[in-house]
């Protein structure tokens, strides 16, 4: 009963879920533990896999105001029809219409954009007569929180603020065990403006 109830919680096979249970003494808890920490493991070794397969999940908000396009990826057709990848397709255009991310994470975002922001923060560090030594961990400190707000891996996921989107992410990738990715996305509001986004795809060497 511990079995199966371990893998409807993991994902895990029947024989992973086996093995894990006798690993850990009986421990529901730490045997679930220790899929994760494989399951991760495994998708780590792949994540320089190509994954070119994957839905396009579309959204509609607020009776049409806001409208939100993102390609989730995997390697796989089969898993780009599982319905827990599919759901976190749906949660990531969710995610993007709440949040409103400029980027999908901090490697996107130009370094230009991040000058410019750097001489405002400092700028208004200035104005505030923050002490001249602190005023560089003060810019740090604030670039960071720029790109958390701003960068969609890094924004608290809409269904559990305690975590992240790439927490979320990093889970579904152990629990599957493919490389999974969010490839690109475009948000469009009514009067506003549109918010385009894409990650570029890894160089690859053709090794499995």
């Amino acid at each position: 009963m511990r079995v199966k109830e371990l893998r409807e919680s993991t994902g895990a096979g029947m024989m992973d879920c086996k093995k894990a249970l006798v690993e850990s003494g009986g421990d529901f808890e730490k045997a679930a533990r220790l899929l994760r920490e494989k399951g991760l493991a495994r998708a780590l070794k792949r994540a320089g896999r190509e994954a070119k397969e994957g839905v396009v999940e579309a959204y509609v908000h607020l009776a049409g105001r806001i409208g939100v396009m993102v390609e989730v990826n995997s390697e796989t057709d089969f898993v780009a029809k599982n319905d827990e990848f599919r759901a976190f397709a749906h949660d990531v255009a969710l995610q993007i219409a709440a949040m409103n991310p400029g980027w999908i994470a901090p490697e996107d975002v130009p370094e230009e954009v991040l000058a410019a922001e750097r001489e405002v923060i400092r700028a208004q560090a200035e104005a505030e007569g923050k002490p001249a030594d602190k005023i560089d961990r003060i810019v740090a400190g604030r670039l960071q929180k720029f790109l958390e707000e701003r960068c969609l891996l890094k924004q608290p996921y809409i269904r559990d603020n305690a975590r992240r989107v790439e927490d979320i992410l990093g889970d579904l990738r152990a629990r599957i065990g493919e490389n999974i990715r969010i490839r690109r996305f475009a948000r469009f509001e009514v009067g506003g403006g549109a918010a385009v986004a894409e990650s570029p795809l890894p160089p690859t060497d053709g090794c499995e």
